[in-house]
């Protein structure tokens, strides 16, 4: 869902003085690149609005979708 994740991560990850965990990282890219989160959520809404009545197709919300990238991508860097 997001172009250049691992470059937006990793810019992210510099700019934290504090621990890096999971929220910390959520925390910071909110932070640090608000204009990407705006159009995770807006992608979001687009998506849910879409769809047709009576079908369901699962998708994590923007919050919850970051989160399980971050956690993904903080995995690989170890």
């Amino acid at each position: 869902m997001i172009a250049n994740k691992d470059q937006l991560f990793k810019n992210t990850l510099d700019s934290l003085k504090e621990k890096v965990t999971e929220q910390t990282m959520f925390s910071a890219f909110l932070k640090v690149y608000p204009e990407e989160w705006k159009q995770l959520k807006t992608n979001f809404t687009k998506f849910n609005r879409s769809k047709q009545f009576g079908k369901t197709i699962p998708l994590p919300k923007p919050e919850v979708s970051l989160k399980k990238e971050i956690r993904v991508w903080l995995k690989s860097q170890k």
